[in-house]
């Protein structure tokens, strides 16, 4: 296996905590050890630290919080045999709600995040007390999907510098303002042995056709959703206005499978809805768990 680094300056993780078959997850947490538990799960090719606004006001409404980046992703561990499908990641949360110690958690889910978290409660793999999908349902668009790994796989000779990885991100997200200061981005990538910057994830997990895996998990996501629908888990949907990947015919047929779920639509948001308006996204989902208290 190819050793990147970390850049000097970067985030440690605030807690280290067992994923399923060894694998170390990288978690940081916020609230009190009492408080009803919620997880957030990133979405692909993010990390933990796309959640760090949600998670601090999330603790100061009551909450304990632990932001996880999944395996292969962020500074968790990698997976030796190159295992990232669905059932690898629905085990690793499995492990982690067990450690943590309660049952019945908060589920918060963004893109891959919230796939691996719409099988987990459907399936009755995790009993989640509440479930926030962001930006994600059984039915998302192919274009916007492949827009996200083309963004992924551009660039396999790594990066010079970080304004190069500034300039990337900016074609991707053009909703966002480029930062002035780039020592934010340090923390999404790594150093390799040629003194390259590359991205932070594995790059065995972009080995498979994803466009087929996300063709092929049609009809377990909707199984799963329709079983939230009879199980009636407490559920919000929340999408991005600007989105890509959801479109509005796509969360009308979950809302529709699921016809108890909250739907939240923040306009001004594209698929990274907490990055593009946290204040917004954050806002919602605390108006939602807080009707569960």
């Amino acid at each position: 296996m190819t050793v990147r680094q970390r850049l000097p300056g970067t985030p440690e993780p605030m807690v280290w905590l067992k994923g399923s078959d060894g694998i170390r997850i990288a978690a940081d947490n916020w609230g009190r050890s009492d408080d009803p538990l919620v997880l957030l799960l990133h979405g692909g090719g993010q990390t933990r630290h796309a959640w760090k606004g949600t998670g601090e006001v999330l603790a100061g409404h009551g909450f304990r919080v632990y932001a996880i980046d999944a395996r292969g992703h962020g500074d968790s561990d990698w997976a030796p045999d190159g295992e990232y499908h669905q059932d690898a990641m629905v085990d690793d949360l499995i492990e982690v709600v067990g450690e943590l110690g309660e049952p019945h958690p908060v589920l918060v889910g963004a893109s891959m995040g919230g796939g691996v978290s719409l099988c987990a409660v459907g399936e009755e793999r995790v009993m989640a007390r509440a479930l926030v999908l962001v930006d994600m349902a059984p039915r998302i668009e192919p274009e916007g999907a492949g827009r996200i790994l083309e963004f992924m796989a551009q660039k396999p000779e790594g990066f010079e510098s970080l304004e190069e990885v500034a300039e990337a991100i900016a074609a991707y997200q053009p909703q966002r303002r480029k930062p002035r200061v780039l020592d934010g981005l340090k923390k999404n990538v790594r150093l390799d042995e040629d003194g390259r910057l590359r991205w932070h994830w594995d790059p065995a997990w972009m080995s498979d056709d994803k466009l087929g895996e996300i063709d092929a998990r049609w009809d377990r996501l909707q199984t799963a959703a329709e079983r939230l629908g009879q199980q009636r888990v407490p559920t919000q949907l929340v999408r991005g206005g600007l989105s890509d990947v959801l479109s509005e015919e796509g969360a009308a047929d979950f809302l529709k499978t699921c016809p108890h779920a909250e739907y939240v639509n923040v306009t001004d948001a594209a698929h990274m809805v907490a990055g593009d308006r946290n204040d917004v996204f954050t806002d919602a989902v605390v108006s939602f768990l807080e009707k569960l208290q």
